[in-house]
């Protein structure tokens, strides 16, 4: 049978499921903006999205699709909703014909969570997932008729995380193997963000081969960058799942992973702790932080102004 049939009798998500949009189309849509943050100052409000990107395609990226939506979950856990989570995925392995487990994505091999669960919303998928898309989503520069689903509909109070995760090289990374999105093209529609007053603060992070030179060419302000590898080292995957035969996650993730699933809205962790829950003999790699662009100390900035939120509602028009 049809892999999406065998995925229902097992009561599974059908692959390719595509979200309801009966209340991304209203003209009225409850955007959630978080309250404040145990440790931070009185009143400060964190209205927070995240754009979670995995560039490849193909069965043998399996590990990338685990670490794209390892983040997903993370973030939708710790409060962010998903109506401000921009999820862009090739979509092609839950249902890869070699999927032996047809309908599931897992980060390790003894399949403890689907990750490719029911209440996955994917907004980018198979070739909507291309530098183009990816600018347009951050420099909002879109059709008319862009559904406010596929729609960063940030603003000067918004912290945005951003997590991508491939193939690269020097200054670029792939996406679906046959185009490239440079550090420049990248610094760039940052630059045009902050023109637009679309952001606040940006947390970018990147679990790929030489990650940290993706960030070389940023230059806009209150840009935070973490890349899982420096210069000339490659990105590893931990391991490998027998049964499904391919690498089911990399290592930064993986490792990564082991703090942010005890992480909570009220954490009083760092992204300076963050950049130390992964050690270099760990990833057989070094990562870097870049922060000469934020203005605040690292070690001062909760992780959770960029990972959670409380979900207290406001409205906005649009």
């Amino acid at each position: 049978p049809h892999p999406a049939l065998q995925a229902m009798a097992l009561g599974l998500r059908p692959c390719g499921a595509i979200r309801s949009m009966a209340f991304t189309s209203l003209l009225l849509a409850a955007v959630f903006v978080s309250g404040e943050a145990a440790g931070a100052a009185a009143g400060t409000e964190r209205n927070n999205w995240a754009v979670l990107v995995e560039s490849s395609r193909y069965w043998y990226n399996y590990r990338h699709a685990a670490n794209t939506l390892s983040f997903y979950h993370t973030v939708k856990r710790l409060g962010i909703p998903d109506s401000q989570i921009l999820l862009m995925m090739a979509e092609d392995v839950p249902c890869n014909a070699r999927n032996t487990r047809p309908g599931t994505v897992f980060n390790e091999r003894h399949h403890h969570l689907n990750l490719y669960g029911e209440d996955v919303e994917v907004d980018y998928r198979g070739d909507e997932v291309s530098v183009e898309s990816f600018i347009r989503l951050l420099t909002g520069k879109h059709p008319p008729s862009t559904p406010r689903n596929k729609r960063l509909l940030t603003d000067s109070s918004s912290n945005i995380f951003i997590f991508i995760t491939g193939h690269s090289g020097e200054e670029f990374i792939k996406f679906q193997d046959w185009e490239e999105l440079t550090s420049n093209d990248i610094a760039d529609a940052f630059q045009q963000m902050r023109q637009q007053n679309r952001y606040k603060q940006i947390f970018w992070v990147s679990d790929t081969c030489q990650a940290a030179t993706l960030q070389n060419q940023f230059y806009s302000p209150g840009i935070l960058a973490y890349g899982s590898s420096g210069k000339k080292e490659n990105s590893y995957s931990h391991h490998v799942d027998p049964e499904i035969g391919v690498a089911v996650i990399d290592r930064f993730t993986f490792f990564a992973l082991d703090n942010l699933n005890k992480l909570t809205p009220t954490s009083s962790d760092s992204v300076k702790s963050f950049t130390e829950w992964t050690k270099p003999e760990q990833l057989k790699a070094h990562p870097e932080l870049r922060s000469d662009l934020f203005g605040r100390d690292p070690g001062d900035t909760l992780l959770t102004e960029f990972l959670a939120s409380t979900g207290r509602p406001r409205f906005q028009i649009g």
